[in-house]
């Protein structure tokens, strides 16, 4: 197991992107290439720029990498919330709450790595 397996922040932002990767994929065809695409792509940067700082040898280094995840969570989100206001009816809006309380909390998480 490598070290960045090991993280909480990891993990939830692992389970965070999966998230993100089906909600990208219910989006209907006219939302695949803008939408879902960029979706897929913050979601990807998410847990992959935690594991990318991990490796890294200084904190400075590491810590821009967590800056970059934390921005990810915001585009992200930002997305969603367009999504949201455009009444996508893919989107299950019951479980939108939980998606942004996970957002915050990986956010949180971030900012306590970048210390």
């Amino acid at each position: 197991m490598l070290s960045f397996e090991r993280l909480k922040v990891w993990e939830k932002a692992l389970m965070f992107a999966k998230t993100l990767v089906i909600i990208a994929d219910k989006l209907p065809t006219r939302y695949q290439f803008s939408f879902a695409d960029q979706l897929r792509r913050a979601a990807l940067s998410i847990p992959s720029n935690i594991a990318e700082g991990v490796g890294r040898k200084s904190h400075r280094d590491s810590s821009n990498f967590y800056s970059i995840s934390r921005g990810s969570v915001y585009e992200s989100i930002n997305i969603i919330k367009l999504l949201e206001v455009l009444n996508e009816p893919s989107l299950d809006v019951d479980k939108l709450e939980i998606l942004y309380s996970e957002a915050e909390e990986i956010v949180k998480m971030l900012y306590g790595l970048s210390k």
